[in-house]
């Protein structure tokens, strides 16, 4: 089952394969939840900072809400963990979290934007704090791109416009630089999404090869097993069929040796005598091969037992010539 949910995996054609989707949603949803405290203490950082060099009432409100939408967002994505992967639900949490990011840029749309200051320090802290979050926010949710791209477009947006309506060429150039940054991480968190696919497809293959390897394994122990139970079954065979033999050939070479001696008397036809003679011969050689059959039983069933003694090399090469000479 594994390995057959691993190559529906593989082999989807449509879009970005959307069953590697909820993995990736996980993903998304463990880096939120990894990241909290980072992100809780740059809103707390942003509101202590803004509090303290311009508005103290706003800034703490804006405070209050980011860390509650915040919340929300952590909240979620703890509860899309704790649920079961669903195709079907996991397209409804895509959609939410993306709601959530674009309510997460707005909300830091309201703190970066500054109409009545466009002064250069307050250009530069803008600009500063915009590159801030839209870096966060990207490596955050790189592996939900629309995500990243809905919670930065509107810091960047609205922070260029606000450039723009300066007039002036510092101004133009600001707001270049902010569409440049925000184009550049876009570009940075759809490679990271690429890479994090690509991570997931390779595990994805890896576990089907490993699930194809384990199943080619089994089917190789079975066939081994019955192999072995083959074996074993025509050992027996072989063995209790040697002996059943013998039992009758024992009858046949001991009476064709009597009448090949002629104990109880000459035979009337000689040529009685040639005959037992053939059949006692054909018995001696087919004992013998029964006697290899059990030779050959006992060494697969490893019992057989070797015996040496000494043979005389050149009575071995005198046969192997005799042999080759009849061949």
């Amino acid at each position: 089952q594994r390995v057959r949910e691993a190559r529906d995996r593989l082999t989807s054609t449509s879009g970005t394969r959307p069953a590697f989707d909820t993995e990736l949603l996980r993903q998304y949803a463990q880096t939120r939840v990894s990241a909290s405290f980072v992100v809780m203490l740059l809103v707390v950082a942003t509101g202590v900072l803004f509090g303290l060099w311009k508005y103290a009432v706003p800034a703490a409100v804006w405070t209050v809400g980011m860390l509650c939408i915040h919340a929300t967002i952590i909240r979620n994505c703890k509860r899309f963990l704790s649920e079961q992967p669903n195709l079907a639900a996991t397209r409804k949490w895509q959609t939410r979290f993306v709601l959530l990011d674009l309510l997460y840029g707005l909300s830091w749309t309201a703190i970066l934007l500054d109409p009545a200051g466009l002064d250069v320090v307050s250009n530069t802290m803008m600009m500063f704090l915009m590159l801030l979050v839209i870096a966060v926010s990207s490596m955050l949710a790189a592996t939900l791109p629309i995500a990243a791209v809905a919670a930065t477009a509107p810091v960047t947006a609205a922070i260029a416009l606000n450039f723009v309506m300066g007039g002036t060429f510092d101004n133009y150039a600001l707001a270049l630089l902010a569409v440049a940054a925000e184009s550049y991480f876009a570009l940075l968190a759809h490679q990271l999404h690429s890479t994090t696919l690509e991570t997931i497809e390779a595990r994805a293959e890896k576990d089907a090869l490993i699930g194809e390897l384990e199943q080619a394994k089994a089917i190789s122990d079975e066939a081994r097993h019955r192999a072995e139970s083959a074996n074993v079954a025509k050992s027996r065979f072989l063995a209790q069929m040697s002996h059943e033999l013998r039992t009758p050939l024992n009858a046949i070479l001991g009476f064709s040796e009597v009448m090949k001696s002629e104990i109880f008397g000459a035979h009337a036809v000689p040529v009685y005598k040639e005959y037992s003679a053939d059949i006692h011969n054909s018995g001696v050689h087919l004992l013998n091969l029964i006697n290899e059959i059990l030779d050959l039983s006992r060494i697969e069933a490893g019992r057989y037992e070797l015996n040496e003694e000494a043979v005389s090399l050149v009575h071995v090469v005198a046969d192997c010539h005799h042999l080759l000479k009849l061949r």
